[in-house]
């Protein structure tokens, strides 16, 4: 599945992922107030209003990315209308051709691992067919549980031909209170020691070059990225934090590799909120799907200019 996303990302010139997390007071007014006015004040105008605002996103956009990620809780917030909009989402992007990355953070053991590992990535056997559940092509996984909790999801990449990104180095500030501990009895921090792990792993599961099994870095910890580019050299790093955490093009080098691969660069509100951004604000609220292209485009030239 690597292959693919690389196939993408150099035939489109953009090492670039945007995350369709939809809060609901992102939504423009107008798509909202059409969808409670149909349905009223309910969890299904909810999901039919962010699944309007996802897919007007996306006709704006695919031509310039080749991936999404969409973060589930956002859709779980809104119970069953919520996962269905996700999975309309999710479906939709892939019509649009877009390579999909859940970002389900998901982590525990054995059957219950292998179980989540199924409905993001899998099949399910239902009699004589057998029907994907959620459909994504990559998903994140935590593996705080140790191999017990990522091996199951490396089974189903393999037979299914996916992949996933592990965590590895966060982008949120207090990640530092466990990931940066340093081990007593290997001199090297805990995130350190996941990286080691996660490039044990990726020789279980390569795709030409480079491993379906990657990882997450912050954009906004350069330094341990450059630390961690070395340690995982087949795995490809997923990159959030750019933009509205406050990570920017200068300081995603270190998270590349010497062939310009090796990297994909995750972009959320800065792209779906863009319209109310200053800079965007000719657009208007009605014209955020513009606003939104203008943002991606704005992006890959910095990017692109970076690295």
């Amino acid at each position: 599945m690597i292959s693919k996303l690389i196939e993408g990302i150099k035939k489109k010139n953009a090492p670039i992922v945007v995350g369709l997390d939809p809060m609901l007071s992102y939504v423009p007014s107008h798509i909202l107030d059409k969808a409670i006015k149909e349905k009223g004040e309910t969890m299904d105008a909810a999901a039919s209003a962010i699944l309007e605002y996802n897919k007007a996103l996306v006709d704006a956009i695919y031509d310039l990315i080749p991936a999404v990620k969409p973060q589930i809780a956002m859709y779980e917030q809104f119970g069953v209308p919520g996962l269905m909009a996700f999975t309309e989402t999710v479906n939709y992007c892939k019509e649009k051709g877009l390579l999909v990355i859940g970002d389900v953070k998901r982590g525990d053991i054995g059957s219950t691992s292998k179980a989540y590992a199924t409905a993001h990535l899998g099949r399910v056997s239902i009699g004589s067919s057998s029907i994907a559940a959620f459909d994504e092509d990559f998903c994140t996984v935590n593996p705080y549980l140790g191999s017990d909790g990522v091996k199951p999801f490396i089974d189903v990449c393999n037979e299914n031909d996916r992949g996933i990104f592990v965590l590895v180095k966060t982008s949120n500030p207090s990640s530092g209170e466990f990931q940066d501990r340093v081990l007593a009895d290997e001199d090297s921090t805990l995130y350190e020691a996941v990286g080691f792990k996660v490039s044990e792993w990726a020789k279980l599961s390569m795709d030409g070059e480079y491993s379906n099994i990657g990882a997450v870095v912050g954009a906004t910890y350069p330094r341990m990225g450059e630390i961690l580019r070395k340690i995982m050299p087949k795995s490809f790093i997923l990159v959030p934090g750019y933009g509205a955490q406050g990570g920017s093009g200068k300081d995603l080098k270190p998270f590349f590799n010497k062939d310009g691969l090796g990297a994909i660069v995750n972009s959320s509100r800065g792209i779906i909120t863009a319209y109310r951004n200053e800079k965007y604000e000719k657009y208007g609220e009605k014209g955020f799907a513009d606003a939104a292209r203008a943002a991606v485009i704005d992006m890959r030239e910095d990017i692109n200019g970076a690295i």
